[in-house]
């Protein structure tokens, strides 16, 4: 116990001295943070910008109500000119020209941007359908009204979180085990630890333990860091991600050791370890969503670790479920993990070849 806690202090000190590995623990994935907390706030969707050609008469005969929606939802300009306005349009200046000829509604629209030209097109015709029930003198025979499934307290950090913080433990798990077990190996002190009075068992619980201390203080600094400065609100069970962010980081341990088994130089391990974690940061989803993924990407990605511990915390801290929606996501990374660690002992020496 003494020799695992004094192998334990030794890796810690050496790591906190280490500031380029600080930094890229901590600094590097916060910078993600607040990258993505700026380019992603929390704000209602933008007006969409249309010009009116001329005189529309839907446009000044709505009801109150649906007026004060129609100006919510169109950031609407005036002009005589089609032509100036259907320029506007080619340019990307607005979304839609709108025009009346008789009793129909015409829309100018660019396939340029497609998705704008729909959203806007279907937001307009929402309108138009509307003003012809009310022309009807008829009551809508059916209602429509949405609500969204999570908190409506929910910020869009919320999101971001736990997927920005699947990616730092995954980087710091892997990276530091396979730095340590390399540099150790050609500096010839994991020799030295060998003839030492050390067993086997407090060399690798020493390195556990520092590899859980690193993941709990991400993190602490992690969550600390949205909830004090993007407003996150913790929801439901979100407890569990931190037994669940423990798993994880035994996980991707396990490949750290693996990359520092079969590498001969530490810049080879970092190779290694890149090639593995920033890939799988992306097919996992920790930057942006996989939702309209195609179907091969979507299963390659749920046989990557970080795709079930991203998937885990994001039930537990956003989708507000259980403990229970954690259990599954752990065992399928410790399974990952005592799989992968069973090949890096077939792999480890103790003596550089």
């Amino acid at each position: 116990m003494t020799g695992s806690r004094s192998l334990a202090t030794a890796l810690l000190r050496g790591y906190l001295r280490d500031r380029q590995a600080v930094f890229f623990t901590f600094v590097f994935p916060l910078m993600f943070l607040v990258l993505f907390g700026g380019i992603f706030p929390d704000e209602d969707a933008p007006a969409i910008e249309a010009v009116r050609v001329g005189d529309v008469r839907l446009l000044e005969s709505m009801p109150p109500a649906a007026q004060t929606a129609f100006d919510e939802a169109f950031d609407v300009s005036e002009t005589g000119d089609l032509d100036a306005a259907i320029e506007q349009v080619r340019d990307g200046d607005v979304a839609m020209a709108i025009e009346q000829r008789g009793r129909n509604i015409v829309v100018h629209y660019s396939e340029a941007d497609q998705v704008q030209a729909a959203v806007a097109q279907g937001t307009l015709r929402s309108f138009v359908q509307a003003a012809n029930i009310a022309a009807s003198g008829q009551p809508p025979a059916f209602g429509f009204r949405s609500e969204r499934v999570e908190d409506e307290s929910l910020e869009t950090i919320a999101f971001v979180t736990p997927g920005l913080l699947g990616w730092a433990i995954a980087t710091s798990a892997t990276f530091g085990p396979a730095v340590t077990l390399v540099g150790w190996r050609t500096s010839k002190l994991l020799r030295r630890i060998r003839l030492a009075p050390v067993h086997t068992e407090a060399v690798v619980a020493a390195r556990i333990g520092v590899t859980l201390l690193v993941a709990l203080l991400q993190t602490v600094v992690f969550i600390g860091l949205a909830v004090l400065v993007f407003d996150l609100r913790l929801t439901g069970s979100w407890w569990m991600a931190v037994p669940l962010l423990l798993c994880g980081a035994l996980s991707f341990m396990a490949f750290g050791l693996l990359a520092g088994a079969v590498s001969t130089t530490v810049e080879g391990a970092t190779n290694l370890v890149n090639i593995f974690v920033l890939p799988m940061a992306f097919l996992s989803g920790s930057f942006f969503p996989l939702d309209d993924a195609p179907a091969w990407l979507d299963f390659v990605s749920h046989l990557l670790p970080l795709r079930h511990l991203n998937e885990g915390m994001t039930d537990v801290m956003v989708r507000g479920q259980g403990p229970e929606a954690a259990l599954v996501p752990m065992a399928i990374l410790l399974g990952f993990g005592v799989v992968v660690a069973a090949i890096a002992s077939r792999f480890f020496r103790w003596e550089a070849q």
